[in-house]
């Protein structure tokens, strides 16, 4: 993992999410004529409903209604704003960046920087780190946002029962600010308040798992493994697909091995933790991974009963919520944990500061 020795403390000043209106009952689903039951999906997955974007309401669009809200919470302004890091699969066209949409939704300033980041369910942590090195790297910025956002209902095919039950639309977002002030630059990552990253793993396979067309990032951060093929393809064009027993027997192993993997680059055990925030893929999977842990389910953060899998956004919903609901308290140290596409994980320690 590479070493930020000499990074300036970083601090997640503030959290916010979005979701839209409408809510999508399991009931909804089978009367449109997927052949399921609402029993069945609690049962297999803890999904009772899921919120979609209404008509005309894009990615953008609610990237940022949940970066206001960061912001909002860090008290700061859009003109504060140096950089927007968005974290999305379903981006609203195929170039500029999504982030580019957002930028002038917000109205920030002429010079912010923006970019997209596609590790789809992973995306937030690799923004997060993404954000957090460019703006440590930036020497008189001072406050970046990292925004997960995503709308999969509209890439969902709305008669494949192995996608549509699962999948949700909405945003989350973080607002990062540096302090300039703090005369100590060498902070080590796993000691500074606020962002603590630890590490991640690719898993590159021959086809596909979790892929797009275009290979998933690659970078000397993080472990490359070979696994599988064809559990979630998406060529360029296509309907989203997914082969969920494929995704489950990858999912469960990746995800507990990037907790183990962050804590120990964290100098921290996994017992250490206050509060697992996963992406939020099945409450099965996850509810299997916390045991693995060896960790009470009381430490883990569960949204998916209500979104669904929201991908890049179901992180960051599910930090605001927990910071909102009075989860954590100054001190704690908190693991994000994504793994999906590629198929790919991610996770990062960070400590919590009230």
């Amino acid at each position: 993992m590479t070493s930020f020795d000499t990074w300036p403390p970083i601090s997640i000043a503030g959290t916010g999410s979005y979701v839209p209106e409408r809510v999508v009952t399991n009931a909804e689903l089978v009367d449109s004529g997927l052949d399921t039951t609402h029993t069945w999906i609690v049962d297999h997955t803890g999904i009772h409903e899921r919120r979609w974007a209404a008509e005309g309401e894009t990615t953008a669009n609610l990237a940022t209604q949940a970066a206001r809200r960061a912001l909002d919470a860090a008290q700061a302004h859009v003109d504060d704003v140096d950089l927007l890091v968005l974290a999305t699969s379903t981006p609203d066209w195929q170039q500029p960046a999504t982030a580019s949409a957002v930028h002038a939704q917000l109205g920030l300033r002429p010079d912010a920087a923006v970019m997209d980041v596609n590790t789809v369910c992973s995306g937030f942590v690799y923004g997060l780190h993404a954000g957090a090195s460019m703006l440590a790297a930036g020497e008189a910025w001072t406050t970046a946002v990292v925004v997960g956002a995503e709308r999969y209902s509209s890439i969902t095919d709305p008669t494949d029962r192995g996608t549509r039950i699962f999948f949700g639309d909405g945003a989350g977002a973080v607002a990062l600010r540096k302090e300039l002030e703090v005369a100590d630059l060498a902070v080590m990552a796993a000691q500074a308040a606020g962002v603590e990253l630890g590490s991640g793993a690719f898993d590159e396979l021959d086809g596909g798992a979790l892929e797009e067309e275009t290979p998933g990032l690659r970078s000397v951060a993080y472990a490359v493994d070979h696994a599988g093929k064809d559990a979630l393809l998406t060529p360029h064009g296509s309907p989203f697909a997914m082969d969920g027993p494929a995704v489950r027997a990858y999912a469960v192993p990746a995800m507990v091995d990037a907790v183990r993997r962050a804590c120990r680059d964290a100098g921290v055990s996994p017992a250490d933790l206050a509060l697992v925030v996963p992406h939020q893929s099945n409450r099965r999977m996850l509810e299997d991974a916390i045991d693995e842990l060896g960790l009470p389910e009381g430490r883990l953060a569960i949204t998916v009963d209500r979104y669904g899998n929201t991908a890049a956004a179901s992180i960051p919903i599910t930090l605001d919520e927990a910071a909102r609901a009075g989860r954590l308290a100054d001190g704690d140290l908190v693991c994000l944990v994504g793994y999906g596409g590629g198929l790919q994980s991610a996770a990062c320690v960070i400590r919590w500061r009230a």
